[in-house]
């Protein structure tokens, strides 16, 4: 019998604690939510939001211990090591239309494969909106999950009711490495239940009030904004009023969803009003990047305060900063210059992680070696300790370095102060 893509593996086994370890070590704070929700023994398919690229299936599979099973996006595949090594990290391809008529006509096999993978209790994760993009919102949903889960009922859903999971995931960041990440796992939808209690006998309707369905509660559990013309000012808006409140990530995110409820509210009530809102915020937040001030310097009500101690911090951690700094060089250099040339900014956090990734254990060993070639042992395991954690401590060094930065010209720019006071957000919303 030929091997299935969910079977145990070795080598795969062997690597996944180490690839997750990397992947939660890439997030300062990484948060999982909403486990309780999840059925027991059934057959389960996971639809997610895609807005981070890569690092979207790398968060999920560090959630927990799980065997997971993953679909992308076919064209992908079209390089047959590429597909290999795909297919060993338990993915499987959707193809499209755009990938050509005989590409599609391989969706039979994977879709069969992926029904064969919830049938065997394994979670099946897929991104429904076909393609990554960093926003707070949601895309149009293609049908390969709900063809899977009409699918997988038909086969054995009177044995094993099917489920689709609305989940989450919402970035402190897109682009910034060592952010934040939450996974949020919503009220399971029961498929076969569905289908039995309605009327409709046309698939293709059944799957549009599926997607529906999805894609609204999905909605409820991260921070979305309306994907209008207005989405660009309610975000800045959100992050003005919450960005540096403290509470864990997801009451954060409940903050969030607050806010925005409250200024769809006003936009509705107050047309006008918003409108001049929204153009006045827009105006801020473009001199505001103009002059180089992060969002989180902004809502500072004393910065000169904030600016003293963070750079007692600074001043503290320069030494341990800058032997981090030396000796992790081949690791930043890399990753900089990857980085200028992405056509896509989205792969930002992607290529961050996939240098370190390969680079720092290199790094690790050579350095370790070294220290304990020309350093007494117990000097050697110091130095040993502190070279493992020199990579987080150089990149938030860096990143607090620029929001010190940031405070001291917010502290001396008076005029665009008074600009963001004029705002009154806080008496707004």
């Amino acid at each position: 019998m030929a091997k299935k893509i969910q079977d145990p593996d070795f080598w795969y086994s062997f690597l996944l604690p180490y690839v997750n370890w990397h992947t939660r070590i890439a997030y300062r704070r990484f948060e999982v939510h909403g486990k309780e929700h999840l059925p027991k023994d059934s057959a389960v398919i996971f639809g997610v939001n895609h807005s981070n690229t890569l690092m979207d299936a790398l968060v999920l599979l560090a959630a927990d211990n799980i065997k997971k099973v993953f679909i992308a996006r076919g064209d992908i595949f079209k390089n047959p090591a590429v597909a290999k090594i795909l297919n060993f990290l338990r993915i499987l391809p959707i193809f499209r239309i755009r990938n050509g008529v005989a590409a599609v006509r391989q969706n039979d096999d994977s879709l069969n494969k992926a029904v064969d993978v919830i049938h065997d209790h394994v979670d099946l994760y897929l991104f429904p909106e076909g393609t990554h993009r960093t926003k707070h919102s949601l895309m149009r949903m293609g049908k390969g999950l709900f063809h899977i889960a009409l699918d997988a009922n038909k086969q054995f859903g009177e044995k094993s009711p099917v489920y689709i999971i609305p989940t989450a995931i919402e970035y402190g960041d897109y682009f910034r490495y060592r952010s934040t990440a939450m996974i949020h796992f919503g009220q399971p939808i029961n498929v076969t239940e569905f289908i039995q209690n309605t009327t409709e006998e046309n698939e293709a309707i059944i799957i549009n009030q599926l997607k529906d369905i999805l894609g609204e509660e999905i909605s409820k559990l991260f921070t979305y904004i309306p994907d209008d013309e207005d989405y660009d000012a309610i975000w800045e808006i959100v992050k003005m009023k919450n960005e540096k409140r403290a509470g864990g990530l997801f009451k954060k995110m409940l903050r969030n969803r607050e806010t925005v409820a409250k200024v769809l509210k006003f936009r509705e009530e107050k047309p006008e009003e918003a409108k001049d809102l929204f153009e006045r915020v827009l105006a801020f937040d473009k001199e505001r990047r103009r002059q180089k001030i992060s969002v989180m310097s902004t809502a500072r009500k004393y910065p000169l305060i904030n600016f003293l101690w963070r750079l007692a911090v600074l001043l503290v951690g320069l030494p341990y900063f800058a032997a981090s700094a030396i000796v992790n060089l081949p690791i930043w250099l890399t990753t900089s210059i990857i980085k200028s040339k992405l056509k896509d900014k989205a792969f930002s956090n992607t290529v961050s992680f996939g240098v370190e990734f390969v680079l720092f254990p290199l790094v690790f060993i050579i350095g370790t070696i070294l220290l304990f070639c020309y350093l007494p042992w117990y000097w050697a395991l110091g130095g040993m300790v502190l070279l493992f954690f020199s990579y987080r401590v150089f990149v938030d060094y860096c990143e607090l370095c620029r929001r010190w930065i940031s405070d001291v010209r917010w502290t001396f720019k008076t005029r665009l102060r008074k600009q963001y006071e004029s705002l009154n957000l806080n008496t707004l919303f």
